[in-house]
Protein backbone atom coordinates (compact mmCIF):
# COMPACT_ATOMS: atom_id res chain seq x y z
CA UNK A 1 0.00 0.00 0.00
CA UNK A 2 1.26 3.36 -1.10
CA UNK A 3 1.37 6.00 1.09
CA UNK A 4 0.28 9.47 0.52
CA UNK A 5 2.91 12.32 0.50
CA UNK A 6 2.52 16.42 -0.71
CA UNK A 7 2.39 19.69 0.18
CA UNK A 8 -0.85 20.67 0.01
CA UNK A 9 -3.52 20.76 2.98
CA UNK A 10 -5.16 18.00 3.49
CA UNK A 11 -9.21 18.19 3.42
CA UNK A 12 -10.12 15.01 5.06
CA UNK A 13 -8.23 12.94 6.87
CA UNK A 14 -8.72 9.64 9.20
CA UNK A 15 -6.37 8.53 11.36
CA UNK A 16 -6.42 5.10 12.46
CA UNK A 17 -10.09 5.00 12.10
CA UNK A 18 -12.06 1.61 13.24
CA UNK A 19 -15.69 1.29 13.56
CA UNK A 20 -18.21 -1.42 15.05
CA UNK A 21 -21.87 -2.43 14.70
CA UNK A 22 -24.19 -4.71 17.07
CA UNK A 23 -25.19 -7.72 15.07
CA UNK A 24 -27.96 -9.72 16.80
CA UNK A 25 -27.24 -13.12 16.93
CA UNK A 26 -31.45 -13.90 17.16
CA UNK A 27 -32.79 -14.70 13.65
CA UNK A 28 -36.37 -15.45 13.98
CA UNK A 29 -39.61 -14.03 15.48
CA UNK A 30 -40.06 -17.51 17.60
CA UNK A 31 -36.61 -17.53 18.76
CA UNK A 32 -36.96 -13.69 19.90
CA UNK A 33 -40.24 -14.47 21.86
CA UNK A 34 -38.43 -17.84 23.77
CA UNK A 35 -35.60 -15.35 24.68
CA UNK A 36 -38.67 -12.78 26.37
CA UNK A 37 -40.54 -15.49 28.00
CA UNK A 38 -37.27 -16.40 29.68
CA UNK A 39 -36.51 -13.25 30.10
CA UNK A 40 -33.17 -13.75 28.32
CA UNK A 41 -31.45 -11.38 26.97
CA UNK A 42 -30.70 -11.23 22.90
CA UNK A 43 -27.33 -11.60 22.13
CA UNK A 44 -25.34 -9.15 20.35
CA UNK A 45 -22.57 -9.76 18.68
CA UNK A 46 -20.25 -7.41 17.04
CA UNK A 47 -19.10 -6.76 13.63
CA UNK A 48 -15.94 -4.47 12.65
CA UNK A 49 -16.96 -2.82 9.61
CA UNK A 50 -13.22 -0.72 9.43
CA UNK A 51 -10.14 -1.76 10.61
CA UNK A 52 -7.78 1.16 11.96
CA UNK A 53 -8.06 2.82 8.34
CA UNK A 54 -5.43 5.90 7.55
CA UNK A 55 -5.81 8.03 4.77
CA UNK A 56 -5.52 11.79 3.82
CA UNK A 57 -7.36 13.50 0.62
CA UNK A 58 -5.91 16.86 -0.42
CA UNK A 59 -7.31 19.57 -0.97
CA UNK A 60 -8.89 19.95 -4.83
CA UNK A 61 -8.35 15.85 -5.01
CA UNK A 62 -10.69 13.95 -6.66
CA UNK A 63 -10.54 10.16 -5.10
CA UNK A 64 -12.32 6.85 -5.90
CA UNK A 65 -12.71 5.10 -2.94
CA UNK A 66 -13.81 1.20 -3.67
CA UNK A 67 -14.44 -2.26 -2.51
CA UNK A 68 -16.89 -5.30 -3.08
CA UNK A 69 -20.38 -4.99 -1.22
CA UNK A 70 -19.70 -4.89 2.45
CA UNK A 71 -15.93 -3.50 1.97
CA UNK A 72 -16.68 -0.82 4.34
CA UNK A 73 -16.71 2.09 1.53
CA UNK A 74 -19.92 3.26 2.32
CA UNK A 75 -19.39 3.41 6.13
CA UNK A 76 -16.04 5.43 5.62
CA UNK A 77 -18.46 7.98 3.74
CA UNK A 78 -20.89 8.32 6.38
CA UNK A 79 -17.66 9.01 8.84
CA UNK A 80 -16.53 11.68 6.45
CA UNK A 81 -19.68 13.09 6.15
CA UNK A 82 -20.80 13.15 10.10
CA UNK A 83 -23.62 11.14 9.40
CA UNK A 84 -22.09 8.77 12.05
CA UNK A 85 -19.05 8.95 14.05
CA UNK A 86 -16.19 6.20 14.39
CA UNK A 87 -15.71 4.00 17.67
CA UNK A 88 -11.24 4.27 17.47
CA UNK A 89 -9.45 7.31 15.46
CA UNK A 90 -10.57 10.46 14.38
CA UNK A 91 -12.12 12.08 11.38
CA UNK A 92 -11.15 15.71 10.21
CA UNK A 93 -12.67 17.95 7.23
CA UNK A 94 -12.03 21.27 6.25
CA UNK A 95 -14.13 23.76 4.73
CA UNK A 96 -18.11 23.10 3.81
CA UNK A 97 -18.74 19.33 3.11
CA UNK A 98 -21.83 18.16 1.13
CA UNK A 99 -22.91 14.67 0.62
CA UNK A 100 -25.47 12.60 -1.69
CA UNK A 101 -25.34 9.49 0.88
CA UNK A 102 -28.41 8.00 0.18
CA UNK A 103 -30.45 9.10 -2.71
CA UNK A 104 -33.66 11.24 -0.98
CA UNK A 105 -31.54 11.63 2.27
CA UNK A 106 -32.65 15.05 4.03
CA UNK A 107 -35.78 15.10 1.97
CA UNK A 108 -39.09 14.95 3.58
CA UNK A 109 -41.60 13.16 2.02
CA UNK A 110 -44.88 15.16 3.01
CA UNK A 111 -43.46 18.17 1.50
CA UNK A 112 -43.28 18.76 -2.28
CA UNK A 113 -39.91 19.30 -4.18
CA UNK A 114 -39.97 23.02 -3.84
CA UNK A 115 -39.80 22.84 -0.08
CA UNK A 116 -37.42 20.33 0.46
CA UNK A 117 -35.15 22.32 -2.29
CA UNK A 118 -35.27 24.77 1.03
CA UNK A 119 -35.19 22.46 3.40
CA UNK A 120 -31.88 20.38 2.00
CA UNK A 121 -30.40 23.18 0.99
CA UNK A 122 -30.75 24.24 4.79
CA UNK A 123 -29.12 21.42 6.39
CA UNK A 124 -25.94 21.77 3.61
CA UNK A 125 -25.99 25.49 5.36
CA UNK A 126 -27.62 27.56 2.64
CA UNK A 127 -28.93 30.66 3.81
CA UNK A 128 -33.01 31.02 2.72
CA UNK A 129 -31.56 34.20 0.64
CA UNK A 130 -28.86 32.06 -0.66
CA UNK A 131 -31.28 29.35 -2.02
CA UNK A 132 -34.17 31.78 -3.32
CA UNK A 133 -31.16 32.95 -5.60
CA UNK A 134 -30.43 29.72 -6.90
CA UNK A 135 -33.99 28.09 -7.26
CA UNK A 136 -34.57 28.44 -10.56
CA UNK A 137 -30.78 27.04 -11.38
CA UNK A 138 -31.70 23.81 -8.71
CA UNK A 139 -34.72 22.99 -10.54
CA UNK A 140 -33.62 23.85 -14.17
CA UNK A 141 -30.42 21.56 -14.11
CA UNK A 142 -33.15 18.79 -12.30
CA UNK A 143 -35.54 18.67 -14.86
CA UNK A 144 -38.50 18.10 -13.03
CA UNK A 145 -40.05 21.57 -13.06
CA UNK A 146 -43.53 20.04 -13.90
CA UNK A 147 -43.16 18.17 -10.47
CA UNK A 148 -41.50 20.54 -8.09
CA UNK A 149 -45.11 21.84 -6.36
CA UNK A 150 -45.47 18.11 -6.26
CA UNK A 151 -44.86 16.02 -2.31
CA UNK A 152 -41.47 13.75 -2.88
CA UNK A 153 -43.26 10.87 -1.89
CA UNK A 154 -44.62 10.57 -5.03
CA UNK A 155 -41.37 10.87 -7.05
CA UNK A 156 -39.40 8.06 -8.26
CA UNK A 157 -35.90 7.50 -7.02
CA UNK A 158 -34.48 9.16 -10.02
CA UNK A 159 -36.63 12.16 -9.69
CA UNK A 160 -35.38 11.94 -5.66
CA UNK A 161 -31.67 11.93 -7.40
CA UNK A 162 -31.96 14.63 -9.52
CA UNK A 163 -33.31 17.09 -7.04
CA UNK A 164 -30.99 16.06 -4.47
CA UNK A 165 -27.90 16.01 -6.55
CA UNK A 166 -29.13 19.37 -7.87
CA UNK A 167 -29.45 20.84 -4.72
CA UNK A 168 -25.74 20.05 -3.48
CA UNK A 169 -23.97 20.99 -6.38
CA UNK A 170 -25.22 24.42 -6.20
CA UNK A 171 -24.22 24.48 -2.75
CA UNK A 172 -20.93 26.54 -2.18
CA UNK A 173 -19.19 23.93 -0.77
CA UNK A 174 -15.31 22.88 -0.02
CA UNK A 175 -15.85 19.35 -0.34
CA UNK A 176 -18.57 17.20 -2.25
CA UNK A 177 -19.22 13.41 -1.39
CA UNK A 178 -20.92 10.98 -3.85
CA UNK A 179 -21.84 7.69 -2.71
CA UNK A 180 -23.39 5.48 -6.00
CA UNK A 181 -26.02 8.58 -6.21
CA UNK A 182 -25.57 8.58 -10.12
CA UNK A 183 -26.12 5.04 -10.60
CA UNK A 184 -29.84 6.22 -10.23
CA UNK A 185 -31.35 8.03 -13.65
CA UNK A 186 -31.01 7.72 -17.25
CA UNK A 187 -28.09 7.57 -19.44
CA UNK A 188 -28.42 11.55 -20.58
CA UNK A 189 -28.68 13.04 -17.02
CA UNK A 190 -25.85 10.48 -15.58
CA UNK A 191 -23.66 12.30 -18.79
CA UNK A 192 -25.08 15.39 -17.58
CA UNK A 193 -24.08 15.25 -13.80
CA UNK A 194 -20.46 13.48 -14.52
CA UNK A 195 -20.01 16.57 -17.14
CA UNK A 196 -20.56 18.87 -13.80
CA UNK A 197 -18.50 16.59 -11.22
CA UNK A 198 -15.71 17.22 -13.47
CA UNK A 199 -16.37 21.26 -13.80
CA UNK A 200 -16.47 21.17 -10.26
CA UNK A 201 -13.34 19.32 -9.74
CA UNK A 202 -11.58 21.75 -12.17
CA UNK A 203 -12.77 24.31 -9.93
CA UNK A 204 -11.03 23.04 -7.35
CA UNK A 205 -13.88 21.56 -5.02
CA UNK A 206 -12.36 18.34 -3.21
CA UNK A 207 -14.59 15.08 -4.34
CA UNK A 208 -14.74 11.56 -2.23
CA UNK A 209 -16.47 9.22 -4.71
CA UNK A 210 -17.69 5.63 -4.10
CA UNK A 211 -18.51 3.70 -7.30
CA UNK A 212 -18.51 0.76 -9.13
CA UNK A 213 -18.24 2.12 -12.28
CA UNK A 214 -14.46 1.88 -13.64
CA UNK A 215 -15.16 4.48 -16.50
CA UNK A 216 -16.98 6.99 -14.31
CA UNK A 217 -14.36 6.85 -11.70
CA UNK A 218 -11.18 6.50 -14.61
CA UNK A 219 -13.06 9.88 -15.80
CA UNK A 220 -13.09 12.09 -12.72
CA UNK A 221 -10.35 10.56 -10.28
CA UNK A 222 -6.79 10.02 -10.73
CA UNK A 223 -6.40 8.27 -7.44
CA UNK A 224 -8.40 5.29 -5.54
CA UNK A 225 -8.29 3.72 -2.51
CA UNK A 226 -9.24 -0.34 -2.10
CA UNK A 227 -11.08 -1.51 0.57
CA UNK A 228 -11.34 -5.08 2.04
CA UNK A 229 -12.88 -6.18 4.75
CA UNK A 230 -12.97 -2.76 6.47
CA UNK A 231 -9.43 -2.43 5.75
CA UNK A 232 -7.28 -0.06 3.07
CA UNK A 233 -5.58 -2.87 0.89
CA UNK A 234 -4.13 -0.24 -2.09
CA UNK A 235 -3.66 3.95 -1.95
CA UNK A 236 -2.61 4.96 -5.66
CA UNK A 237 -3.30 5.40 -8.96
CA UNK A 238 -6.58 4.57 -10.30
CA UNK A 239 -5.70 2.66 -13.00
CA UNK A 240 -3.64 0.25 -10.56
CA UNK A 241 -6.57 0.70 -8.18
CA UNK A 242 -8.77 -0.74 -10.52
CA UNK A 243 -6.41 -3.75 -11.38
CA UNK A 244 -6.26 -4.12 -7.58
CA UNK A 245 -9.60 -4.24 -7.44
CA UNK A 246 -10.24 -6.88 -9.89
CA UNK A 247 -7.99 -9.19 -8.37
CA UNK A 248 -10.11 -8.84 -4.31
Amino acid sequence: MRAHTTTQQPAIVLEHVSKWFNKRSTRSFKETFINWVKHQPVRAQQFQALKDVTFSIDEGESVAVMGLNGSGKSTTLKLVSGVMGPDEGRVLTRGRVAGLIEVGAGFHPDLTGRENVFLNAAILGMSEKETKERFDEIVAFSEIGEFIDQEVKHYSSGMFMRLAFSVAIHVELDVLLVDEVLAVGDAPFRAKCNAKLKEMAEQGITMMIVSHSAGQVKELCSRGIVIRKGAVIFDGPIDDALQVLEQN
